[in-house]
């Protein structure tokens, strides 16, 4: 994955922390594609969390675009933030053996999210308990009046409904219930 630009933390919580008051009205999913021909996305929706491995693009009301990627700029496989969009990150978009875009905003559990001013927006960070000197980001926590979204560099071991996950990968996570997101070890 490339990068638009270069992140630090100070410049990254501050970027996060823009996103108060902004509304969210389209988002998208970018999912790997398999199959015979590569054309078949991969499963993304799991129930309470969803699994869109190279990312998602949020689109805001003023026009804006960002995607959060998973990226090693903090030294570690985490969550990154850029104002850009996703195909800045990704060559091959809806072409085969690349990566599907997939609509999401009409999903139901984006529905407390989508359309609602962001009431707050902040990153977590990990460091030597995923085995980095420095702090990572493993998540971007979305709240708004109406509901709460996980953006996490993660993956699932089983794909279960309940986990079991593992936090700071080369993945994109997407949770929106609090007890699957404390199981994947992300705090409210």
């Amino acid at each position: 994955m490339s990068t638009a630009s270069i992140l630090t933390s100070d410049s990254y919580e501050r970027l996060v922390a823009g996103l108060r008051g902004q509304t969210i009205v389209a988002v998208d999913y970018f999912v790997l594609m398999g199959g015979d021909e590569g054309t078949d996305p991969d499963e993304w929706d799991y129930g309470t969390w969803h699994e869109p491995t190279m990312g998602v693009e949020l689109t805001m009301d003023d026009g804006g675009t960002y995607s959060a990627v998973w990226g090693s700029t903090f030294d570690y496989y985490g969550v990154e933030l850029y104002l850009a969009p996703m195909r800045d990150f990704l060559s091959y978009i809806d072409e085969p053996g690349g990566s599907a875009r997939v609509a999401v905003a009409e999903h139901s559990l984006w529905d407390g999210i989508i359309s609602v001013p962001i009431e707050s927006c902040r990153v977590q960070w990990c460091g030597e308990e995923h085995g980095s000197p420095t702090p990572v980001p493993e998540a971007i926590h979305v709240r708004t009046v109406a509901g709460q979204v996980w953006i996490a560099a993660s993956r699932s071991a089983t794909y279960e409904p309940d986990g079991p996950f593992h936090l700071c990968t080369d993945d994109v996570l997407v949770i929106f219930d609090m007890d699957v997101a404390e199981r994947a070890g992300l705090r409210a």
